[in-house]
């Protein structure tokens, strides 16, 4: 520590050029912290999957709805303790970028197979009693300072009304949050009442998008998925039963590998920064051959020499990467807020340990070669200029 205000002074003999340097190291820090956040967020509708939930869709495309009857087919299956409808209404409130998830679901079927939610005792029996009722996560209801006993008014994106009216109302009969506040953010919908929903569509009534069943035994699941399919065999409206986890696994697919597109733009923005202050670091050491002569001359090591410079290496990544990281962390919170399904994100303890591992691999590999030259650095030819 007591050489610490030499290292300081030799990182800063060279103003702009330690700044800019440092300011490029924090902003790969910070689009760390963002795209890491980002593919948490992605990953945690499979973390908080439940092991006892079967997702029954149409066999080729989950846009494919299927009979309601099924319904009743699915529960009469061996091992399916209930099982609920639910469909996608992919409506906006009030302009695009208000977007949310919306589904008409069968209430009761579907609070019992998500425990998840809680949702106090009158409000739920309100939602079971009222058509037009609807129920929303609570940082919804704060984000558009709704309140029980509100209009709710949807545009509809795929479903028009039988009216030919395109603005669905609904009532606000419950606010609800989750027992756990990690899997907050993939509950940020709102629930509509589906047979409601069935009846005042224009089209595909009596069809629903997707089934849920709870299992009694999820060791059983891979059997009594294959023998739902099995019940719609070689029909019009065939199926393709997985467990849940699977299930969004396969949907986020379809959007891409998102840890591979993360991990591609992150390596990108490393492989650059890797040349860009290791370009720092030999000017710097260029510029000193002189000063580092000097050192050795008055007594210091070869190995002081060479770990001055690697501190100083250190100091340039470690200080950058930690305002590239404070930065994120500042405003994450925010980002969140305005993207529904996110609210929960955050740069996690294990991430950040990455971050801190990074910055000092970055700096030991930008380093290492202007140190190893200041190292076997000839005294005599070093002071004479050669």
């Amino acid at each position: 520590m007591k050489y610490l205000p030499l290292v300081w002074a030799a990182l800063w003999r060279r103003k702009p050029r330690t700044i800019y340097t440092m300011l490029s190291v924090a902003v790969a820090f910070l689009l760390y912290a963002l795209l890491t956040a980002v593919n948490q967020a992605f990953n945690a509708g499979i973390e908080v999957s439940g092991a006892d939930r079967l997702i029954t869709t149409g066999r080729y495309s989950i846009t494919q709805v299927l009979p309601l009857g099924y319904l009743q087919q699915i529960r009469n299956v061996p091992g399916v303790e209930t099982v609920t409808v639910s469909s996608w209404f992919g409506g906006v409130y009030q302009e695009e970028k208000n977007f949310f998830p919306q589904f008409p679901v069968e209430p009761e079927t579907y609070l019992a197979i998500y425990p998840e939610i809680l949702l106090p005792p009158e409000q739920k029996q309100a939602f079971l009693n009222t058509r037009t009722g609807c129920i929303v996560a609570k940082s919804l209801a704060d984000r558009f300072g709704w309140k029980l006993g509100d209009k709710i008014p949807l545009q509809a994106g795929i479903w028009p009304l039988k009216d030919g009216g395109n603005t669905w109302t609904l009532d606000l009969v419950g606010i609800f949050d989750t027992a756990d506040p990690a899997t907050r953010s993939q509950f940020e919908m709102l629930l509509m009442r589906h047979d409601f929903f069935d009846e005042a569509r224009q089209f595909a009534n009596g069809y629903g998008g997707w089934y849920i069943a709870k299992v009694k035994d999820p060791a059983q699941s891979a059997q009594i998925a294959q023998a739902i399919d099995k019940l719609f065999a070689n029909s019009p409206g065939e199926t393709r039963t997985d467990t849940e986890k699977a299930f969004n696994q396969s949907f986020l697919k379809q959007m891409g590998d998102i840890g591979l597109i993360i991990s591609s733009i992150l390596g990108a923005v490393f492989f650059t920064l890797l040349f860009l202050t290791g370009n720092t670091m030999m000017q710097s050491v260029r510029e000193r051959v002189p000063e580092l002569a000097v050192l050795k001359t008055i007594g210091f090591s070869d190995n002081q020499v060479l770990g001055f410079v690697l501190a100083e290496s250190a100091l340039l990544c470690v200080v950058a990467a930690m305002v590239g990281l404070a930065i994120g962390s500042v405003l994450l919170p925010g980002i969140g807020q305005k993207l529904p399904g996110f609210s929960g994100m955050e740069l996690t303890l294990p991430a950040f340990g990455m971050a801190v591992l990074l910055a000092f691999a970055l700096a030991v590999v930008v380093g290492i070669l202007p140190g190893w030259r200041a190292k076997r650095l000839d005294i005599v030819n070093a002071l004479s200029g050669h």
